[in-house]
């Protein structure tokens, strides 16, 4: 008999405590991420009372394959469209985020007389919140649908983003390097250089795949797809030198803006949460006792400084990116946490050599303790709050309130400042798509060529073969990099404005031409051996011909729309759906109040009544904006309107509000029947004798449906198939009916 592999023993093993605990955790209503990690302690090898996993590097496997997917369904459900649109504000609080808690984590470190890059890593892993722990404790509490919860999940993704670059700085450093040279300016470079690469590239191509092969994909094939473009980013990204959930959230963020995100991040679920369980167990596992008790004390203080110091920091950083005192504390509060990319900081360390062995396992016991605590201080939050609040004058509550929410986002610029944006953004983009072209062409159309026309003669015409193709294939981008915006409102207004602008204006068409014709100059520099002066003019004149060109002019031009309408598929699909959430949300923001989404659920008690009935804004002070069901779409539904199952409810209200609507929806339930084996459903046949009490009555007044709950089926008479029973036939002694009920009820009826 074949042995069962140590891998599934393992998993089982894992699966049925995560689930035992987890469900007591249910049962206690407390966030399943702390059940995951006390499961993982009691399957751990620390553990000696119970059984332990025998194979802790699949497990790890698995754990890494579980963020991979959590950052991939975060990316799916936040896309970067939602960042921009907020502004600067998230990158205010997260630079303040970091710097505050790397100085936190060097101080801490040189108190307890630790090396100095102790320190410095040390200071790296305490400024980076878990995405994943953060992200799973708001699904838990039910928060992912209020305000600050969404602020919260957009300085995490900064983070994320950031701890890339923080990683960089950190082997620069330990490398002896300074951490301001040549090596990192060239990381955030390359940082940037793929990321607007692969979400440009991204948009443009994945949305047309999709859309070509919609009339094939069903959800198991869409499912398949989705992970497969998701484990393929994962991998490209490793490549390039990032991580492999970086890239997994990169392809998240694309397929955020297709039609088809909501069904994916449906189907995609299941898999989240069964490799996040693992990945979560996995922490627990490495929680070691010796650990604790050996180094407890640096231990406490760092899990202290981490909760006040998010606390402090974290509230004062948002209050800076223009919160509110209360919005800011429950943001600060949420962030008390340290995660997966410490996790990763720390290996690193230890890969380079440079950090103690002791401050991994620290930093892991410091993880576990804060990722226990995290429901609890986001619960915090606002009794500190009400505690600040009747403690402090009333007037420096108002000034503090003051000061955060006079920024204004949303401020008229003015011309000029509009303009130079706009054309700077276009010319990065551009110039990352020429540059990506370039190299794809030089690394493989160009060795290609070289080995069909071999020689030293032919060689000149390989090169100059892909030179002309390579030209071809970024002369759009060239064109719309010189042109575009040229013929703006800001551009006219400021034309017409004066005559001193129009000397800048025309050095800012320069300054593109000088762009444009530098890429030309280095496809000519590398493929041939001509002189700066020739290669300048030949530069010059391809940028001329590609700028009147009217076929490059046509290509620039449908490029640019599909890309747009890429862009905008998802928005095009809620309009069409009526699922688009009105104009003037916007405004709400500003405000206590806003717009989020429930689903009412399908054994919900509120089904078949009306809103009248329900009194939504007595008992919860909510208004219900529009209710979708299906493609249709009912905006202010009046007091009659009444509501179904899986109906879609756009509320507005404040935090509070929200959060008893949504106690309530989730609660007021239809309970599940317990005695469901009891309700099955039987087929008996009767016969009607003399004594019956059904002799001589119709079927409607036997009372067999209304008295006893069961159903006449049909009369046998003596056919092949049961005869319908009439509702004003009589039943007669030695009638034959066939009679369907449950088995409680039949008993009732056959005893009579």
């Amino acid at each position: 008999m074949s042995e069962l592999p140590t891998m599934i023993q393992d998993l089982a093993l894992m699966l049925i405590v995560a689930g035992i605990v987890t469900l007591i955790f249910k049962r206690l209503k407390q966030p399943l991420v702390l059940g995951y990690i006390v499961a993982g302690f009691l399957v751990s090898p620390h553990m000696p009372y119970t059984a332990s996993v025998a194979d802790r590097e699949n497990i790890q496997l698995w754990a890494d394959i579980g963020v991979m997917f959590l950052l991939f369904s975060l990316g799916l459900d936040f896309s970067f469209k939602k960042i921009l649109k907020m502004g600067i504000s998230p990158f205010i609080s997260t630079m303040v985020i970091i710097f505050s808690m790397s100085m936190l984590g060097v101080i801490v470190g040189h108190a307890f007389g630790w090396s100095k890059m102790d320190c410095i890593f040390l200071g790296g892993m305490l400024a980076m919140s878990s995405t994943t722990i953060i992200y799973k404790a708001f699904d838990d509490l039910g928060l992912r649908q209020q305000q600050f919860a969404g602020l919260v999940m957009s300085v995490l993704i900064l983070e994320d983003i950031l701890a890339i670059v923080m990683m960089v700085m950190l082997s620069a450093i330990a490398s002896g390097n300074s951490p301001d040279g040549g090596q990192m300016l060239g990381s955030i470079v390359k940082i940037g250089f793929f990321l607007v690469l692969w979400l440009v590239v991204g948009i443009f191509a994945i949305p047309i795949f999709l859309r070509s092969v919609r009339s094939l994909i069903n959800n198991e094939v869409l499912l398949i797809v989705s992970l497969g473009l998701c484990c393929f980013m994962a991998v490209f990204s490793t490549k390039v030198g990032f991580s492999s959930a970086f890239g997994a959230f990169i392809m998240g963020s694309i397929l955020a803006e297709t039609i088809e995100a909501e069904k994916i991040e449906k189907l995609v679920e299941p898999v989240k949460n069964l490799f996040g369980a693992i990945f979560f167990v996995s922490v627990g596992m490495l929680v070691d006792p010796q650990i604790l008790i050996s180094y407890a004390w640096p231990i406490i203080t760092l899990v202290l400084t981490i909760l006040i110091g998010q606390a402090v920091f974290g509230s004062f950083s948002f209050m800076l990116g223009g919160e509110s005192l209360r919005s800011a504390m429950r943001c600060g509060f949420s962030m008390a946490q340290i995660g997966e990319f410490s996790f990763i900081i720390a290996s690193l360390g230890l890969s380079l050599g440079v950090i103690g062995d002791f401050l991994y396992p620290v930093v892991v016991a410091v993880s576990v303790i804060t990722t226990f605590l995290t429901p609890y201080m986001i619960r915090l939050a606002t009794p500190a709050y009400n505690a600040l609040e009747r403690r402090l004058p009333t007037h420096v509550i108002s000034s503090l309130n003051h000061l955060s929410m006079s920024h204004n986002n949303s401020q008229q610029q003015s011309a000029w400042k509009r303009l130079l944006t706009q054309m700077g953004i276009n010319t990065v983009v551009y110039s990352i798509l020429s540059s990506a072209s370039i190299a794809l062409m030089f690394t493989f159309v160009l060795p290609f060529m070289q080995k069909l026309l071999p020689g030293w003669t032919l060689h000149w015409y390989a090169n100059a073969i892909t030179g002309l193709l390579t030209v071809l294939l970024i002369a759009p981008f060239l064109r719309a990099m010189v042109m575009k915006k040229n013929r703006s409102e800001e551009w006219k207004k400021l034309w017409q404005e004066s005559n001193r602008n129009h000397l800048p204006l025309l050095s800012t068409i320069l300054a593109r031409v000088v762009i444009a014709v530098a890429f030309i100059f280095y496809i000519c520099n590398y493929l041939s051996r001509f002189n700066n002066a020739v290669m300048i003019t030949l530069g010059v004149v391809v940028v001329a011909l590609i700028v009147i060109s009217r076929s490059t002019k046509r290509r620039s031009i449908m490029l640019e729309r599909l890309f747009v309408n890429n862009l905008r598929s998802r928005d095009i699909e809620a309009q069409v759906q009526g699922k688009k959430r009105p104009l003037y949300e916007g405004k709400l923001l500003d405000r206590d109040i806003h717009i989020a989404e429930f689903d009412v659920p399908t054994n919900s008690m509120w089904m078949g009544s009306t809103l009248k009935e329900l009194n939504l804004g007595k008992k919860y002070g909510v208004h219900i904006s529009s209710i979708l069901r299906g493609g249709f779409r009912m905006n202010i539904p009046d007091g009659d309107y009444i509501l179904y199952p899986c109906d879609r409810l756009q509320v507005i209200g404040s935090d509070e509000q929200m959060a008893k609507f949504a106690q309530a929806l989730e609660t007021d339930l239809i309970k599940e029947d317990v005695k469901l084996e009891n309700r099955e459903m039987k087929l008996r046949q009767l016969i009607i004798s003399a004594e019956s009490p059904f002799v001589g009555k119709t079927l409607e007044e036997s009372g067999i449906r209304s008295l006893y709950g069961c159903m006449v089926v049909g009369l046998e008479e003596g056919k092949e198939n049961l005869s319908p029973v009439s509702p004003k036939r009589r039943f007669q002694e030695g009638d034959i009916i066939w009679i369907v009920g449950e088995e409680e009820s039949l008993n009732d009826l056959f005893k009579l």
